[in-house]
């Protein structure tokens, strides 16, 4: 890829080099293209397009002289091919700031290469044309472009709303599960229920399950609840309970597709 960091310390600048190095070493890639900006303007002269480059990626720091980095950020969207932006800062608190301007992801200081090397396979996989991006068999095009943010841990992710199969409510929270793997979302299920009800369908009073992801209904014995009908959903192995008031609306949602 080509990245540019941007950061007015140079030795934060120069353990970046030397990560991005570290990368294409550890996974026989081509090295990455990267150059330096030591501010904003620095970067904004570079982007432009008589910059004579463009860029894939910005590593970008949020405390700055001068114009600070999500001030940057926002610029780059007036752009006409703006870069993806992940955040590189000593700051964990503007975390949500820096969602709410589209970018990639948000790595604090001292950057781990493990960590580095996640948000540049995200960026890859955000920057792949459509069809390559292979989303479930059947999934609706509207609501693709939906993104939640999910606050875990201390870290602070964007999970695009196509990819969740399914929100659970467990006890004070709540599990939302992709094909990968699970994530936990402070919220209520009727609140998601509310805000996206084209797209998931409750089935029982502690889950939702996306509509495009619904494979089965099967006959199933639950450990709690005895036997019951449970939901199978595109590429899991684990079953869902169905309450029996919700049987009926889960076969019409097979039976329409």
């Amino acid at each position: 890829m080509n990245i540019l960091v941007v950061d007015d310390e140079p030795l934060a600048r120069s353990r970046l080099r030397r990560l991005l190095a570290d990368d294409a070493g550890s996974t026989g890639r081509q090295p990455h293209l990267v150059r330096e900006a030591a501010s904003a303007s620095e970067a904004l002269a570079l982007l432009q397009p008589s910059g004579g480059q463009a860029f894939d990626l910005l590593l970008l720091d949020v405390h700055m002289p001068g114009q600070d980095g999500l001030s940057l950020a926002h610029n780059l969207q007036g752009l006409r091919h703006p870069p993806a932006v992940v955040f590189v800062t000593a700051h964990a608190d503007h975390a949500v700031s820096a969602f709410e301007l589209d970018a990639a992801d948000y790595l604090t200081k001292p950057v781990r290469l493990e960590r580095l090397q996640q948000a540049l396979a995200k960026v890859q996989r955000l920057q792949r044309p459509p069809a390559a991006a292979a989303p479930p068999p059947d999934a609706t095009p509207a609501g693709r472009g939906e993104m939640l943010l999910i606050q875990d841990r201390g870290r602070t992710e964007r999970i695009a709303l196509a990819e969740v199969l399914y929100f659970k409510a467990e006890q004070k929270y709540v599990t939302v599960r992709t094909l990968t793997r699970s994530y936990v979302l402070d919220g209520a299920l009727s609140e998601l229920e509310s805000r996206y009800p084209g797209r998931f369908l409750r089935i029982h009073r502690n889950a939702l399950v996306a509509r495009h992801a619904l494979r089965a209904l099967e006959r199933h014995h639950d450990p709690e609840e005895g036997e019951c009908w449970a939901a199978r959903l595109h590429g899991l192995a684990e079953l869902l309970t169905v309450s029996r008031r919700q049987v009926g609306a889960v076969r019409d949602a097979l039976t329409s597709g």
